[in-house]
């Protein structure tokens, strides 16, 4: 890795036809059991071989990053990728609430229709109201804080190698949370 000087790169694309979905979640940031309530966002990543982006679904309950995927491309795959690696992970039942902002990638037909048939709802934060998807963003900011800046990861394997090691190792079984009395959320998911 190299040290890094940080760019800017917008992520949500929320000038677009596309149906939008109500906000359902209301900002209930602390459901009473797992897989009532996910959260979703994508950021980038910079390398020197361009932008990644990064799809995170959280489940509220433990702050846990239930799937997640990462591409050279932020598009309905990213998403979907993510989606199906949470749903194969979790096995919510239906009336799963997922929460996102109105970016086109999650508008999309595609992942609408995904998330229709597997019983979920779709909810969505308000227009200009980034603390209706807080819990997404503060993983952001804990990532992007904690594991990124202010390097620049020489390649996308680099990246992807460090993410996931974030992700899964760190984040999700060492990271306590002060939200979580003190767990880990893998720690308080398995409490619950």
């Amino acid at each position: 890795m190299s040290v890094y000087r940080h760019r800017f790169c917008r992520t949500t694309n929320s000038k677009h036809a596309l149906p939008i979905a109500p906000n359902v979640l209301e900002r209930n940031f602390s459901p009473g059991a797992p897989n009532k309530a996910w959260v979703s966002d994508t950021t980038y990543i910079p390398t020197t071989e361009g932008w990644r982006y990064l799809c995170v679904v959280i489940d509220l309950y433990s702050r846990m990053v239930v799937g997640w995927s990462f591409s050279d491309r932020n598009d309905r795959y990213l998403v979907l990728n993510a989606y199906t690696a949470a749903f194969e992970r979790r096995l919510p039942q239906k009336g799963l609430i997922v929460h996102t902002d109105r970016g086109s990638t999650y508008c999309s037909h595609a992942v609408q229709a995904f998330l229709r048939s597997r019983g979920a709802v779709a909810s969505m934060s308000r227009k200009g109201e980034p603390w209706d998807n807080a819990c997404a963003e503060a993983f952001f900011k804990a990532y992007k804080t904690e594991w990124v800046h202010p390097y620049e990861f020489s390649n996308a394997r680099e990246a992807l190698s460090r993410t996931r090691h974030y992700i899964e190792l760190f984040y999700n079984r060492l990271r306590i949370h002060e939200s979580l009395n003190y767990y880990a959320p893998f720690d308080f998911d398995q409490a619950g």
